[in-house]
């Protein structure tokens, strides 16, 4: 599991989620709420929002990513996931060395 656990992996399943969640967006309200693709995707972002949630506040207690990530993962990753890919980018930055 801890393998598992890192900083890159945690960014791609973010913005993986991400990428789901933008289609479920523009199936609900663009393509006419097509069913059973909106019931599938809708369900995919809630497990996946509460998988990522678990894993990042896991990873903030390991020092993986920082609670800030974790927060905007779990707290603001409901409403939008973008808030979490955006705080990986954000973070991934400040890592980089100058």
């Amino acid at each position: 599991m801890s393998r598992a656990l890192t900083f890159q992996h945690l960014k791609w399943a973010s913005f993986a989620h991400s990428c789901i969640y933008l289609a479920l967006l523009f199936s609900a309200f663009a393509a006419g709420k097509p069913e059973p693709l909106t019931f599938a995707l809708g369900l995919t972002h809630g497990l996946l929002w509460i998988a990522m949630s678990s894993a990042c506040t896991l990873a903030a207690r390991r020092r993986v990513v920082s609670v800030r990530v974790a927060v905007a993962v779990a707290v603001l990753g409901g409403i939008g996931p973008f808030f979490g890919s955006l705080e990986f980018v954000r973070a991934q930055r400040q890592r980089a060395p100058r």
